[in-house]
């Protein structure tokens, strides 16, 4: 499992070799669980080729070569055809009946074989009527939840009452892949792991790529001997979508070394990623049937839904709570003309705001103190280093003595600091978040997590004893909302400022009124100015390329020439923005893209105009990283309009989306998809753009057409 970024042990700081284990090839075991049965068929013919576990003896002794649909008594070929196959996806097949006992069916069809898995039926299964009464309760009371962790713990109750398992723990992964046990529910006697933190290395990175693609996972007994394919040929055949696919022997040993007999896993997925997992353990061995395992998935997915409303909903209170304290500061601004005497009578007010243990106010020599704070020297060096890391910008960590070791001295005071400068009156605002120790409970020693011998065989960790560590010099976390607010209370220092030179220079300049409006007349017209001979430059320059596509008869320059101006329409839309917003240093990613579509619709066209659609969350992020941002989008929809459906408009999805730190830009269509490997100037031109966001491009099948998903961080990482 995982642990948070404040927590966890580097694997640099233990001397840990974790590639051992990522690098193992868990989705080729070349064999199953032996409670099941495994039948690999031939995709063209349906000839059965090779198969595991005791068919002889359970299911027909004659069974490799004949024909599928004859030895399960049911027409496979029409199943697929009437069905709608999905990659990843199972389709149920009807029951067979065996030498003694009843199987249910399940096939997975890939591009050369088609997998056939029999599982016993065990007892009397479920009605689908009876089955979904209970998800609907169950989903009722995880939309009652009142937040994150109050859903969590319901959570675990439901799926150990729907799974029937002894301990049932709902674990959260973060943003440095470690984890953490959110919530459990168990049977008496049973020691706890509620709050515990499992290492990164726990589960591999391989491991979390299955996870994503099989949502439910079960181990019926940890102590079987697997059950091979068969003949020979077959070790290396893909098994990714095989429940019944053979575990890995590390992964036996780490629940055995946890005293566990039976496990499950079912997965969390919110936004197409992992958001966390429910684990279920057993102390003797116990079966997840194929029925029971589907409604875990179906209840997993309306708790990743629930997850996301309460993370947007804990995200709009945040930021509720920080706009009604802005309200009561902001305003008072423009009632003092000194910025020292307004801070100084305001210092309680901001230092709640952006909830601080201490509040500083530096100009200069001069410095002004509120709450728990260093002392005055300290303060005076730490906003002298504050200034070197991240220039005019606001400046926050919550681990301050790692990245400034003087701050080891008053660690207790200042763990955290959120360092605003001022620019107009070259003074700083400083926030104070005092040292806030954490006992941090792991199952087992993380230090001890894999063997530091490299030459040693992997071997999981055989201790989950609790052992504590105590994690010190932090202090709680800035939130991005937090962030975003000490931005806009800069924009009003600085408006506040603005409009006190203004109400002094009307003052001073009564007597020269005339002049003073002349000047600020000059100003207008010099901006206007600067502003049109911009704009112009850029019509002229998209009046020469249209009049160069017109007298050109070559339809390739033609294309070309549309293509630059798409290109230079997207740049003239970003200088729109930066003289008409007030905030130059980022914009609203959503606002931009849906302003370039509009111009990109207007030069498509009506039809294409019309089969365009949208779906953008707001997010704001650095003004060049938009313009650049903005290119791939506008690469994206030109080759779209090209290639999807030879020249005919077409429907194009446009999406954006946000998790944690980072955006995902996706264009999709509906048409022919990838043909060929075309390598031109705007291909080239986007690769640089991309490699320049520290992001990456992807391709995917949309069935039909083509996906591409731009992922990049919202912030420069570099």
């Amino acid at each position: 499992m995982s642990v948070p970024s404040d927590t966890a042990i580097p694997a640099a700081d233990v001397g840990l070799d974790l590639t051992a284990c990522d690098r193992e090839p868990i989705h080729i075991p070349g064999a199953i669980q032996p409670h099941g049965l495994l039948l690999v068929a031939d995709a063209a013919t349906l000839a059965i080729v090779a198969g595991a576990g005791d068919i002889e003896a359970r299911l027909a002794d004659d069974w490799l070569g004949r024909d599928l649909s004859a030895l399960l008594a049911q027409d496979i070929a029409a199943l697929f055809a009437t069905s709608e196959t999905v990659a990843g996806v199972a389709l149920a097949g009807a029951p067979v009946t065996g030498v003694s006992e009843h199987f249910d069916v399940t096939l997975h069809r890939s591009a050369d074989h088609v997998l056939v898995e029999l599982e016993p039926i065990a007892g009397v299964p479920v009605t689908a009527a009876a089955m979904l009464g209970r998800l609907n309760a169950m989903a009722m009371t995880f939309e009652r939840a009142g937040n994150l962790q109050a859903l969590c713990e319901r959570a675990a109750i439901a799926f150990r009452q729907l799974t029937g398992f002894d301990r049932v723990m709902v674990y959260r992964f973060l943003d440095d892949e470690a984890g953490r046990v959110m919530a459990e529910d168990k049977v008496s006697g049973l020691g706890t792991f509620l709050n515990h933190h499992f290492p990164a290395s726990d589960i591999p990175r391989q491991a979390r790529a299955l996870y994503v693609r099989n949502r439910t996972r079960t181990i019926p007994a940890i102590d079987y001997a697997p059950a091979m394919l068969r003949p020979a040929g077959f070790e290396t055949l893909d098994l990714s979508d095989v429940a019944l696919r053979s575990v890995s022997p590390i992964h036996l040993r780490y629940l055995a070394n946890m005293g566990v007999a039976a496990s499950a896993s079912i997965s969390i997925v919110k936004d197409g990623l992992l958001w966390g997992m429910i684990a279920c353990h057993h102390g003797s061995p116990r079966v997840l049937t194929p029925d029971i395992r589907a409604a875990s998935s179906t209840l997993a997915s309306g708790l990743a839904r629930q997850i996301r409303a309460k993370e947007e909903a804990e995200t709009y209170r945040e930021r509720l709570r920080l706009r009604a304290a802005e309200d009561a500061v902001i305003p008072k601004l423009a009632t003092d003309p000194a910025p020292r005497s307004i801070v100084t009578a305001l210092r309680d007010d901001l230092r709640r705001m952006l909830d601080g243990d201490g509040f500083a106010f530096v100009d200069g020599a001069v410095v002004a103190m509120h709450g728990l704070c260093p002392a005055e020297e300290d303060v005076l060096d730490l906003a002298e280093w504050a200034v070197t890391q991240n220039g005019i910008e606001p400046f926050a960590t919550h681990e301050l003595p790692s990245l400034y070791p003087r701050a080891e001295t008053y660690r207790a005071a200042a763990s955290g600091v959120l360092a605003l400068p001022l620019i107009d009156e070259g003074a700083m605002l400083l926030w104070f978040r005092a040292e806030q120790i954490e006992e941090v409970e792991w199952a087992g020693n993380p230090h001890k997590a894999v063997s530091v011998d490299p030459n040693a065989v992997l071997t999981p960790r055989t201790s989950f004893e609790s052992w504590t560590q105590a994690v010190s010099g932090r202090s709680r976390r800035w939130t991005r909302e937090e962030i975003e607010a000490a931005h806009r209370l800069r924009r009003a220092f600085h408006d506040a400022h603005v409009n006190q030179r203004l109400r002094l220079l009307n003052g001073d300049l009564q007597r020269t009124l005339a002049d003073k409006d002349i000047l600020i007349a000059q100003k207008d017209v010099l901006m206007k100015e600067v502003n049109h001979r911009v704009q112009n430059s850029l019509q002229l320059v998209a009046a020469f390329l249209s009049l160069q596509a017109k007298s050109s008869d070559d339809a390739k320059v033609k294309e070309h020439l549309a293509e630059a101006q798409a290109r230079l329409a997207a740049v003239a839309l970003v200088h729109r923005r930066l003289y008409r917003d007030d905030q130059v240093e980022s914009v609203d990613l959503s606002r931009y893209l849906e302003e370039l579509t509009d111009d990109m619709k207007t030069s498509l066209g009506e039809d294409w105009a019309a089969r365009m659609s949208l779906d953008l969350a707001p997010i704001l992020v650095a003004t060049d990283r938009a313009v650049n941002i903005g290119l791939v989008l506008t690469e994206l929809v030109i080759n779209a309009s090209k290639y999807a459906y030879e020249g005919r408009a077409g429907p194009i999805e446009i999406v954006l989306e946000q998790h944690r730190n980072r955006l995902r830009l996706i264009v999709a269509d509906q048409g022919v998809g990838k043909s060929g490997t075309r390598e031109g100037f705007g291909s080239r031109m986007m690769k640089a753009v991309v490699a320049g966001l520290s992001g990456t491009i992807e391709q995917d099948d949309n069935m039909p057409g083509l996906r591409v998903i731009l992922t990049a961080p919202i912030e420069d990482m570099r």
